[in-house]
């Protein structure tokens, strides 16, 4: 089942945030994320704020139901417009994941999208991504999708081997992802992004440079390749406890990643964050930029979280709560923070880090500095870079991306 949701303070039932909260707030990007609860099924590896419709089961009434999430959905739009006041930013970008949105019908995708523009407005520029899991999306939906504004699809793509799907309990078969590529291409989507896993249990070198490979020869602009994290609750935890399927170890997924930097830099994929890779500075996931450059965002949904100018909330997480509580005319925070001026410091250096143009050295502390003269020596960090006042990452760095974090936030 899905984590748990951090302690906070309360959220005032009508969601307002403190008024500092907006200053400074034309200066900052605005964007939006979208999360749709439901899975068809639930892989072995997920502990995300997702549902199955046995899992939901008896717990959430009506009000958990998809057929009239889009609705509920909707209501929480209308709430941050109330919220956010005279806020006159519009949205620069809209993100719908999950789960699988796309197991919602198209129009309420193009419906949730369409209260974001109703109330906030769009950029002329707007990014307007949905994920997809590939078995759920045909010429025709993703036609749809296009028609209604979206402009950017993610594809969950994991692998291209069926025996490494499989431990995953991933329900596409083989070859349907780079297929969906070509689809969307056609549907007219400028944008198109497959996200591969390696360290699967059992998933050999090969394995991994064969999804590489069959990725890359889909053709789509962006490419994500993220380190299978073993959650604790999860199938695939009891899997690996009880020695049915061996634990990968971190020299495995070290070597994935030099294979991955290599591949994708062949192909011309060239990497801005430590996980994700584009051929064009234009094919990058701009949602994703916001959340590492600390702007602001809106998420919308059960269990959603959102950042507004040193404010941090997150919203309660089952369907049904999430539902009745906007039914009732509450907002349906869980919880929140005020982050400190050193709290957002220290973000800064743990996110901008993962970029390519990485940190400003100026962000650190005494201890920070020294750290980054021996990240530099050490080969952790460039020395051009750090000679011009920033800490940007060598690829051995990348490697060791969140041990250098803890040195430079001393």
């Amino acid at each position: 089942m899905p984590s748990v949701l951090p302690d906070g303070e309360p959220v005032p039932e009508t969601g307002a945030l403190p008024p500092h909260a907006l200053d400074g707030a034309a200066a900052r990007p605005l964007g939006f994320y979208l999360h749709v609860p439901y899975c068809a099924t639930r892989c072995g590896y997920c502990d995300f704020n997702t549902y199955t419709a046995t899992e939901l089961r008896g717990t959430g009434g009506v009000l958990a139901s998809r057929d009239n999430y889009a609705d509920t959905l909707v209501d929480e739009i209308r709430l941050a417009r109330k919220v956010l006041g005279d806020d006159p930013r519009p949205v620069r970008t809209v993100f719908v994941g999950g789960g699988t949105p796309t197991l919602l019908d198209a129009g309420d995708l193009v419906r949730m999208l369409d209260a974001v523009r109703d109330e906030f407005g769009l950029a002329d520029d707007a990014e307007v991504t949905t994920e997809a899991n590939p078995e759920s999306v045909d010429p025709e939906y993703l036609a749809a999708l296009r028609v209604g504004g979206f402009n950017r699809i993610s594809f969950g793509m994991q692998s291209a081997r069926q025996h490494v799907l499989k431990v995953l309990d991933r329900t596409h078969t083989p070859g349907r992802p780079e297929a969906c590529v070509a689809e969307a291409r056609a549907a007219g989507f400028a944008h198109v992004n497959l996200d591969l896993i390696y360290g699967t249990p059992g998933e050999s070198d090969d394995d991994w440079r064969a999804s590489l490979d069959a990725a890359v020869g889909a053709g789509p602009d962006h490419i994500s390749a993220y380190a299978l994290i073993v959650e604790e609750g999860t199938r695939l935890a009891r899997r690996i406890r009880r020695g049915e399927v061996p634990m990968t170890d971190d020299d495995e997924h070290a070597d994935r990643y030099l294979i991955a930097d290599e591949v994708l830099a062949k192909a011309g994929f060239s990497w801005y964050e430590v996980s994700n890779w584009a051929t064009t500075e234009a094919g990058r996931c701009l949602h994703n930029e916001l959340y590492w450059r600390g702007a602001d965002w809106w998420g919308a949904g059960p269990g959603a979280h959102s950042h507004v100018g040193g404010v941090r909330w997150w919203n309660v997480k089952h369907p049904g709560a999430y539902a009745a509580a906007l039914a009732e005319g509450r907002s349906p925070g869980a919880g929140r923070e005020i982050l400190t001026a050193e709290d957002r410091r220290v973000e800064r250096i743990l996110l901008e880090l993962r970029l390519s143009d990485g940190v400003p050295l100026s962000l650190l502390a005494e201890a920070g500095r020294a750290a980054a003269a021996r990240a530099v020596a050490e080969g952790l960090l460039e020395p051009g870079p750090y000679d011009k006042g920033r800490g940007v990452l060598t690829l051995r760095g990348r490697l060791l991306a969140d041990a250098v974090v803890r040195d430079l936030v001393d």
